[in-house]
């Protein structure tokens, strides 16, 4: 039996129907890169980087999975294109993104891909979903937990937990 792998995803989205997107996004990871174990709440922000869009959802998932990290990313492009992404400027408004945060407790460099995600410690998109769902998830650069960093950040930009009562898949 293939070994499993503890990886971290933030997916996200500012364009469609945000929720129905998020919601496939977690099936289609489900069902191709490994077994969601603990989802997030849905939060939003304000766009970050190109800040002249609509505000983002964003949600964090644990996923077990047997893939490597550059099988992993190939998945997400798929899943990404089929739920109509269409990659042409950095930070651009998109109905779905998906990044990858942590793989395992490894650090990863290779073209096209950086593991840890290499700006999520000064993201509190990121940094806040990850709290509810990891929040003694180590980083393995900084040797820091998900709170630890989250109490270092300098993100200005608030995040909002839509309604609790609407919950992820």
């Amino acid at each position: 039996m293939a070994k499993l792998h503890k990886v971290y995803l933030l997916t996200g989205g500012n364009l469609g129907n945000r929720i129905a997107n998020l919601e496939a996004a977690a099936r289609l990871i489900d069902d191709r890169i490994g077994k969601v174990g603990k989802a997030s709440h849905y939060y939003e922000t304000e766009a970050w980087g190109n800040v002249d869009q609509p505000p983002y959802l964003n949600q964090a998932l644990e996923v077990s999975s047997s893939l490597n990290p550059i099988g992993i990313l190939h998945r997400i492009w798929e899943i990404e294109e089929e739920l109509g992404r269409v990659r042409r400027n950095k930070w651009e408004a998109r109905p779905i993104d998906i990044d990858i945060l942590f793989y395992d407790h490894q650090v990863v460099e290779q073209p096209g891909l950086k593991i840890p995600h290499p700006l999520l410690h000064k993201r509190n998109f990121v940094l806040i979903p990850m709290l509810e769902i990891a929040p003694d998830k180590r980083h393995p650069v900084f040797k820091k937990n998900i709170e630890e960093l989250y109490m270092e950040s300098t993100d200005p930009l608030e995040v909002i937990l839509l309604d609790a009562t609407v919950l992820p898949v």
